[in-house]
C-alpha cells in the first residue's frame, strides 16, 4: 500500500520506515529538517520536508502522495534529560498532537485516506486503581500541574483520530528503549543521575523500539478502530527494573531519594511516575493486531540493548 509516515526520522520512524519498505509498501516519509531527507531516502522512502503545523503544506503533501494509510509519529523530543517542567519540554510535541493531528485528519479527508494510525503513550494513564490498565481505563483526570498540557494533547489524539476517519487507530506506546531511543537514560544511569525516588513503587510498561515498529506495521493491515496499548508483557515497579538496568549496564546501583527531595531535584511529574504510575496490558494488541513482541519482558530486552 501507499503509506504516508510523518516523523520518519524520529526515534520510532527510523525503524518504522525500513520495516514498512521491507514489507513491500510504498512509503513517503516526512522530516522537519532538510538535512535529514537523505536518511529517509536511504531507508527506501520518498522524503518530504514538512512542518506538521503548516496546515496548507500538510494537505498539499498528503494529496500529492495519495496514501491509503497515514501514520502520524510527529514529536519534538530531542532532549529528555530534564522533565522538571514537562509541558515546557513538550510544548512543540503537544502542538503536533493537537494542531498537527487536526491538520493530518483534514488532509486525510481531502485525499480520501481511510486508515489513520497515530502515536499516543501510556504516561497519561490514570495513576489510581488497578496496577495494570487496559485501553478501557481512563486517562489521568488529575495530572500533575506540569503535565496538564501533555495529558490534554494525548486525550485529543485518542478522541479525534477514531472519530475523524473511518479507520482511526491510536497506538498507546509504552516507554521506549533500544537503539536510537533512550541512550540518554543509560548515560544518566551510569553517572548516577537516575535515582529511585520515594521507594519506586510506580509501575512502568516498556516497549523495545523495534517491537514498537513491528506493532505499527501490523496495525497498517489489521485491527478495528480504537486505542491499543503497545507494551511488553511485564509491567514492573521502578524499584525492580531500574536497579536491574544499572546492573546489566555495568553501572553502580542507583541512588535512592525520598519523594520530597525528588520533587526539589526532578519535579512533580518524575516523582509521580516513580511512585504512582500504573502499568498497561497488551492483551488487546496481541489478540486484534496479532502483535507478538520479540522481547516479552524488559529483562531480556535490556540485556540485548545494552550488549549491542
Amino acid at each position: 500500500m501507499r503509506i504516508f509516515v510523518t516523523g520518519a526520522t524520529g526515534a520510532l520512524g527510523q525503524h518504522l520506515v525500513p520495516a514498512l519498505v521491507a514489507a513491500g509498501h510504498e512509503v513517503t516519509g516526512t522530516t522537519r529538517t532538510p538535512g535529514k531527507a537523505g536518511l529517509v531516502r536511504e531507508a527506501g522512502a520518498e522524503p518530504v520536508v514538512l512542518d506538521g503545523l503548516d496546515r496548507d503544506a500538510v494537505i498539499a503533501a498528503v494529496q500529492a502522495a495519495a496514501p491509503e494509510v497515514i501514520v502520524h509519529e510527529m514529536t519534538a523530543l530531542a532532549d529528555m534529560r530534564s522533565l522538571r517542567n514537562l509541558d515546557k519540554v513538550f510544548v512543540t510535541t503537544n502542538a503536533l498532537r493537537t494542531q498537527g493531528t487536526d491538520n493530518l485528519l483534514a488532509a486525510a479527508a481531502q485525499a480520501g485516506t481511510l486508515r489513520f494510525i497515530a502515536q499516543s503513550n501510556t504516561n497519561a494513564t490514570a495513576r489510581s486503581g488497578a496496577p495494570v490498565k487496559t485501553e478501557a481505563d481512563p486517562l489521568d483526570s488529575q495530572p500533575v500541574r506540569s503535565a496538564t498540557g501533555m495529558v490534554a494533547a494525548v486525550k485529543h489524539v485518542e478522541e479525534a483520530v477514531p472519530r475523524g476517519v473511518p479507520e482511526g487507530i491510536v497506538l498507546r506506546y509504552g516507554n521506549f528503549y533500544g537503539p536510537g531511543a533512550s541512550e540518554a537514560m543509560l548515560d544518566m544511569l551510569r553517572k548516577r543521575q537516575f535515582p529511585v525516588i520515594g521507594g519506586g513503587a510506580g509501575i512502568w510498561s516498556f516497549i523495545e523500539i523495534t517491537d514498537a515498529a513491528a506493532a505499527t506495521v501490523a496495525a497498517v493491515g489489521r485491527g478495528a478502530p480504537g486505542v491499543y496499548n503497545i507494551v511488553d508483557s511485564d509491567p514492573a515497579p521502578v524499584a525492580q527494573w531500574l536497579p536491574y538496568l544499572a546492573k546489566v549496564a555495568g553501572a553502580k546501583p542507583p541512588l535512592r531519594l525520598p519523594a520530597w527531595l525528588g520533587r526539589l531535584l526532578a519535579g512533580e511529574f518524575v516523582v509521580a511516575q516513580m511512585t504512582a504510575a500504573r502499568g498497561s496490558s497488551n492483551e488487546k494488541a496481541k489478540k486484534e493486531l496479532g502483535f507478538q513482541p520479540q522481547y516479552e519482558s524488559w529483562r531480556e530486552g535490556f540485556r540485548a540493548w545494552v550488549s549491542r
